[in-house]
């Protein structure tokens, strides 16, 4: 099977962390992000344009892009990025309307962030995706801090000032997974 790539919804104006991708001086590099890779067992990919030569890179860690040129290069690591590895090499990438712009709450390796809600990745074809308990989405987001994250959607909470009621964005205790698969047919 060949590993599944697909293009992100609406494409994304980023900084490249050039540590990933260049040698010389560690800088910020002007890139615009329009694509996904997805390998079972590893972190996602992203496929980057490189403003100034033009060269295309293909599976550099979401880690590795910022929203914008940050003043240091921060310890920002692949598991603040990513919580969980990719399932799988099928998946679909879409945006909520619902969801597009909305402020949202994410758990990150190193703690709660911030930030505005950007994608959803729904893995599909893989072992966990099918059952109920494993069956998470990823939720791609933009941090106010400058750094993006994919967590899935139990480590995301969604602010939606005329609806929830969760101000504080305190997360729920009380939850539980879905553990039934559901047929029409018995």
């Amino acid at each position: 099977m060949s590993v599944l790539t697909g293009g992100l919804p609406a494409h994304q104006y980023v900084q490249v962390d050039s540590h990933f991708c260049a040698r010389g001086p560690r800088r910020w590099m002007s890139a615009v992000w329009f694509g996904l890779v997805s390998y079972p067992g590893r972190a996602w990919g992203c496929t980057v344009l490189l403003e100034e030569s033009g060269a295309v890179f293909r599976n550099l860690p979401l880690h590795a892009l910022a929203s914008r040129p940050l003043d240091t290069f921060d310890d920002w690591s692949v598991k603040d990025a990513q919580y969980w590895n990719c399932y799988g090499y099928e998946f679909h990438a879409h945006v909520y309307n619902y969801l597009s712009g909305l402020r949202v709450a994410a758990k990150t390796a190193s703690g709660v962030h911030r930030g505005t809600y950007l994608l959803s990745v729904a893995p599909i074809g893989d072992a966990f995706s099918a059952v109920p308990e494993q069956a998470k989405e990823f939720t791609f987001v933009a941090l106010d801090n400058g750094r993006y994250t994919a967590q899935p959607t139990d480590r995301v909470l969604v602010e939606d000032r005329s609806f929830t009621a969760n101000p504080d964005m305190v997360w729920p205790t009380d939850l539980v997974r879905q553990t039934e698969v559901y047929s029409a047919e018995k």
